[in-house]
């Protein structure tokens, strides 16, 4: 599968008449972009609000971030099985606004949701801080349940985005770059010297709340797979979880997930990146045996010499990743796992609450327990109620200055279990 990807950068958002990408600009229609969202009769009403890189704007609770794309060549539609058809994806040409996003608030859905500071020292723990922020304020009808509250932001999101990429459908790309996948076979043909390396990646999925799609489909409902790796850097699969922001993966995490990035960089060159297994995480013992045999099974099918496995969430989802582990390493094939810390606020606990030996090549996000005092912004868009009941506050998180100090676990995306981020540590 060969996909062309066209950046169109983008170096400032503004309102105006037309939605339109104009010299890097992207103009916003409010008017119109409300009113496609308040389609949805499970909103009561929704604003939009713009926050740029550097500008004193504090945006929380953060649900989710999105980057806005447009399919110009090829099968199939931006995210498939939930705004377009159910097509496979991963080649052609998709359009991106590289640059921008859409970025869903409103009062809080779940009590892991995060902060995004758009300067100051929060703002350096954030990818999101450096993007140019169509920000989505959402208040849903009082009467929804939290599924549905969920649901409605997810699916103002996706809409948002596509309305946003739309606009750079026409628009010539800055740069175009291209990512391919060879069938298996010609791909060892191709490089028969180079080692043979998988992509694992673990889509949280442990229950309400804690959904990731696959072309639609709530991935706790499928076994481990194959997928393409183009596939997701085309939309096949999208955030609808809760989990903490701090190693949370947004929608635009999935996009632009830097190890299908790098695996794809040295492609060809220091390794044979012959494909990717998604696979589950559970809340039983034996869903997690069935998820975690399958990976290794389909490891061991693919014959790779070594495999990447990235997690998300903590806690629980650590069992998986050291079955996944394990079980990979038993068949003959080296692991590195890409994972995140709670080691407390002094750095001095069990960084995972599962371990084994043969875990030996870790890749760590950062320790999420550790503690940081954001100042006071001049703008807040969304609510800072709930940052003292969000994952990573606590009673006396908010101050009355408007000053916070919370665990990094409530800025999202600071601990990023797949390398999005600045965070990592050294072993000695």
């Amino acid at each position: 599968m060969r996909l062309e990807l066209g950046n169109i950068l983008i170096n400032d958002v503004q309102f105006g008449d037309k939605t339109k990408v104009d010299n890097g600009t992207l103009y916003v229609n409010k008017e119109e972009l409300v009113e496609l969202i308040s389609q949805d009769e499970k909103i009561k009403n929704v604003d939009v609000e713009l926050a740029r890189p550097g500008e004193s704007v504090r945006i929380t609770p953060v649900k989710d971030v999105i980057e806005p794309r447009v399919k110009v060549e090829g099968p199939g539609g931006i995210f498939p099985g939930v705004i377009a058809k159910v097509d496979t994806v991963g080649t052609g040409r998709t359009h991106v606004l590289k640059g921008a996003a859409v970025v869903t608030t409103g009062k809080v859905v779940g009590f892991q949701e995060g902060i995004v500071d758009m300067t100051g020292p929060g703002a350096e723990y954030t990818p999101f801080s450096k993007l140019n922020n169509v920000v989505l304020v959402c208040e849903p009808n009082d009467d929804l349940k939290q599924y549905e509250h969920e649901k409605a932001l997810r699916m103002a999101g996706l809409k948002a985005a596509i309305y946003l990429g739309e606009a750079g459908k026409n628009v010539t790309p800055n740069e175009i770059k291209e990512y391919e996948n060879l069938p298996l076979l010609k791909s060892v043909e191709k490089y028969p010297n180079l080692p043979k390396i998988a992509y694992v990646q673990m889509l949280q999925s442990q229950g309400l709340l804690h959904d990731t799609y696959v072309y639609g489909v709530d991935a706790k409902q499928t076994l481990s797979t194959l997928i393409n790796p183009t596939e997701i850097m085309d939309g096949a699969i999208i955030s609808g979880n809760c989990v903490s922001a701090c190693d949370k993966n947004t929608t635009y995490h999935h996009l632009n997930n830097p190890i299908i990035h790098d695996l794809f960089e040295q492609h060809g060159k220091e390794i044979n990146f012959v494909g990717m297994i998604i696979t589950n995480e559970n809340v039983y013992l034996a869903d997690k045996e069935r998820s975690s045999d399958w990976a290794a099974k389909l490891s061991e099918y693919l014959g790779v010499d070594g495999v990447v496995i990235s997690q998300e969430g903590f806690g629980n989802p650590d069992t998986d990743l050291i079955m996944n582990c394990v079980k990979i390493e038993k068949k003959g094939i080296k692991t590195v796992i890409v994972t995140d810390e709670y080691a407390g606020r002094d750095g001095a606990s069990q960084s995972l609450a599962d371990a084994d030996p043969l875990a030996d090549a870790v890749v760590t996000g950062g320790n999420a327990n550790e503690v940081i005092e954001l100042p006071p912004m001049d703008k807040i868009i969304g609510y800072t109620e709930p940052v003292n009941s969000i994952a990573g506050g606590f009673d006396g998180s908010l101050k009355e200055d408007g000053s916070i100090v919370v665990e990094l676990q409530a800025i999202t995306g600071a601990t990023n279990e797949l390398g999005f981020n600045k965070l990592t540590a050294k072993g000695y």
